[in-house]
C-alpha cells in the first residue's frame, strides 16, 4: 500500500515544480533576489513561524499517545528553533528588533495561511492537522536541497540555503513525515481524504507565501466602496 506521504507528494508534483521555478526561489538560487524582497519575506516568515509554533504545540498536545507526542514535539519544535535562529540573524542584519515584530502587520498571504492552520487545529481531527503542518517542513527541505545543488558558494543567501539543506533539518522533517504516515495508516478513508485536502491546500499556501513575498503583497489602502 502506498503511504500517505508518497501519495501526497505525487499529487502535488505540478505545484511543487512551480514552486521550484517561481521567481522568488529562482532568484534566491541565483543570488539575484533583491534585498527588499528578501527582507519582506523574512519579516513575514518570522510572523508566520510564531503562529506556526503555536499550532505545533496544539498538535503535540493532541497526539494520540505519549510516544507520538514526544516524537512530534521533539522533531517539529527542534526544526522551528533552527528556523527562528535563522530569522534572528537576518532580522539583526536588516536592523529589525525581533521584539518589535509583534507590531508588524501580517500580509494577506501570511494571515490566510496561519488562519487556516489555526482553524484546522481547532476544528479538524488530529490526523488532518499533522497533514496540514507537513508541507511547511517538507517543501522547505525540498527547495533548500534543490537550491543548494546549484547555488554558488558566495550566494548572499547562503545562510538560508544551508539551514534548509542541513541534514539535521532533514532528519526532523523525516520524523514528521513518519508521524503523518502513521496517523494516516490508522485513519478512515474519509479522514485520509481530508488529510490530503489539507496537505494540498497548505502546499498552495506555500506558493502564495513565496509569491506574495516576491510581489511584496500587502493590504489595499484607500479603497472605497462602490
Amino acid at each position: 500500500m502506498v503511504q500517505f506521504s508518497q501519495h501526497a507528494w505525487q499529487q502535488t508534483a505540478p505545484l511543487r515544480s512551480a514552486i521550484h521555478t517561481m521567481p522568488f526561489n529562482a532568484e534566491l538560487a541565483a543570488g539575484s533576489l533583491s534585498r527588499e524582497r528578501f527582507q519582506f519575506y523574512i519579516v513575514q516568515d518570522a510572523l508566520y513561524l510564531g503562529e506556526y509554533a503555536r499550532v505545533l504545540t496544539l498538535a503535540a498536545a493532541r497526539g494520540p499517545d505519549s510516544a507520538t507526542l514526544r516524537a512530534f514535539a521533539e522533531s517539529a519544535l527542534e526544526a522551528v528553533a533552527v528556523e527562528q535562529l535563522l530569522h534572528e540573524r537576518y532580522l539583526t542584519d536588516f536592523g529589525i528588533d525581533p521584539a518589535a515584530l509583534a507590531q508588524a502587520d501580517p500580509s494577506p498571504d501570511c494571515l490566510g495561511y496561519t488562519s487556516f492552520l489555526l482553524a484546522t487545529a481547532y476544528h479538524e481531527p488530529w490526523e488532518v492537522l499533522v497533514a496540514a503542518l507537513l508541507p511547511c517542513f517538507w517543501l522547505y527541505w525540498d527547495v533548500g536541497n534543490a537550491i543548494a545543488r546549484v547555488a554558488a558558494p558566495d550566494n548572499p543567501y547562503r545562510a538560508w540555503i544551508d539551514t534548509y539543506a542541513d541534514e539535521g533539518f532533514g532528519n526532523a522533517v523525516k520524523a514528521v513525515i513518519g508521524v503523518t504516515d502513521t496517523a494516516a495508516a490508522g485513519a478512515s478513508s474519509t479522514v485520509r481524504d481530508r488529510m490530503m485536502r489539507a496537505f494540498v491546500r497548505c502546499c498552495q499556501y506555500e506558493w502564495l507565501f513565496w509569491d506574495g513575498a516576491y510581489r511584496q503583497r500587502g493590504w489595499p489602502s484607500g479603497a472605497t466602496a462602490d
